[in-house]
C-alpha cells in the first residue's frame, strides 16, 4: 500500500488561539509517529489568521525532537521570503541534529499578500519579480561549492559544514513545477489541495521527464490532498462542513480563523454559495474511509504517486486526529514499526 505523510498548516480556530494550534501540532506528530505516518511537514505562511506557524523550521526541531521515526520537513520553506545561506545553514543544522530525519521542500511563492510579501524582503535585497530559480542555484551552490573563481562567496562556508543539506523537494500547483522539479532532479510534492491544474498531468509529466541528478536518481512523486475521515460518511459531512465555509469566505477574500461545524451549519447558504461548495469539493475527499479510499484510488493509480501526502483541517483537534487514525488503518500502515 501507499506510504502515508501529513501537511500541517498548524490550524486555528474560532475556538483555538495560535499559540495551542502549534501545541496541536506537536500533539499531532506524536500520533502520527506512533501511527506509522512517514514524514510530517509543516507549511509557511504569513499573516493569514486561520495557520498559525510561519517559521516551518522552528516547528521542525521541537517535532523532530518530541518524535522517533518520522521525517519531518518543510512543506515548504518559500524560498522568496529567505536568503539561501540562511536556509542552508538553518537546514543543516536540522540535519546535524537529526541525521537522516530531515525534508528540505521548496515552494516558488511567498504565501502571503504583496503587502506582506514585501515587509518580509524590504530589508533582505532589490530582486524584483520570480527570482525562485536564481535563490534555488545559489543554494545549490552553499551545498556544493562550486562558485565561479574569485566568487566573494568562496570565502564564506555555510555551517555545520560537516554536515550535508537534507533531501530537497521541490512544492508545486502547476506544470511549471513539475518540469523544472523533473529538470533538476529532485523530489516533486504536488499540491491537489488548492491546484487547478490537473495533479495527474503534473505528477505524470514529472514522471516522464525527470532526469537523474546527484540529488535524485529516480523520480519520486507525491500526492498532497485534502481529505476528512470520520466513522461513517454523515459524520465526516459534518466535519467538512467548517472547511467548506472557511474556504468559501476565502473565496472573497476573507481570511479568518476556522469556523465551528455549528457556525458552518447554520449559516444561510445561498444557491450560488452552494454551488460554489460543491465545485470546491473537487479538491475535498470526505466520508468514511471506505468512501475515501473509493474517490482517492483513482486519482493515485492514474497519477502513480508514490506516496500521499494528507492535510486535515477540521474543527476539532481530536476529530483530526481520530481522521489519521482511520486513514492509517485503511491503508495498512505498521503501527509496530513506528512504536
Amino acid at each position: 500500500m501507499i506510504p502515508l505523510s501529513i501537511l500541517d498548516l498548524s490550524v486555528v480556530t474560532t475556538g483555538t488561539k495560535p499559540a495551542a494550534a502549534l501545541r496541536n501540532s506537536i500533539d499531532l506528530a506524536r500520533h502520527a509517529d506512533a501511527l506509522g505516518y512517514v514524514r510530517y511537514w509543516l507549511a509557511e505562511h504569513h499573516n493569514l489568521a486561520s495557520v498559525a506557524s510561519p517559521a516551518p523550521d522552528l516547528m521542525i526541531g521541537q517535532i523532530a525532537a518530541v518524535t522517533k521515526n518520522i521525517r519531518v520537513g518543510s512543506g515548504g520553506v518559500m524560498l522568496p521570503n529567505h536568503a539561501p545561506l540562511v536556509v542552508a545553514e538553518r537546514f543543516k543544522m536540522l540535519e546535524a541534529l537529526f541525521p537522516g530525519r530531515i525534508d528540505l521542500g521548496l515552494g516558488r511563492a511567498p504565501g502571503t499578500d504583496g503587502a506582506t510579501a514585501y515587509a518580509l524582503r524590504s530589508r533582505l535585497d532589490r530582486r524584483e519579480g520570480d527570482d525562485f530559480l536564481e535563490r534555488l542555484h545559489e543554494l545549490i551552490l552553499w551545498e556544493t561549492r562550486d562558485f565561479p573563481p574569485n566568487h566573494p562567496y568562496n570565502n564564506v562556508v555555510a555551517m555545520p559544514d560537516d554536515t550535508p543539506l537534507p533531501p530537497i523537494w521541490l512544492l508545486g500547483s502547476s506544470d511549471y513545477s513539475s518540469e523544472l522539479a523533473a529538470q533538476v532532479g529532485m523530489g516533486f510534492a504536488f499540491a491537489h489541495h488548492f491546484a487547478s491544474f490537473d495533479a495527474v498531468d503534473a505528477l505524470t509529466n514529472y514522471r516522464a521527464h525527470f532526469k537523474p541528478s546527484a540529488w535524485r536518481a529516480t523520480p519520486y512523486g507525491i500526492l498532497a490532498v485534502a481529505v476528512v475521515a470520520a466513522e461513517t460518511d454523515a459524520e465526516a459531512e459534518r466535519l467538512a462542513s467548517s472547511m467548506d465555509l472557511n474556504r468559501l469566505r476565502r473565496d472573497r477574500g476573507q481570511y479568518t480563523p476556522l469556523p465551528s461545524v455549528e457556525e458552518a451549519l447554520a449559516y444561510p447558504y445561498t444557491d450560488s454559495e452552494r454551488a460554489s461548495i460543491a465545485r470546491n469539493r473537487s479538491r475535498l475527499f470526505v466520508g468514511s474511509p471506505a468512501t475515501v479510499m473509493q474517490k482517492l484510488q483513482p486519482m493515485i493509480t492514474a497519477s502513480q504517486a508514490d506516496e500521499l501526502m494528507v492535510i486535515t483541517a477540521v474543527y476539532d483537534h481530536d476529530a483530526r486526529k481520530k481522521s489519521y487514525s482511520l486513514l492509517a488503518d485503511a491503508f495498512g500502515l505498521d503501527k509496530k514499526a513506528a512504536a
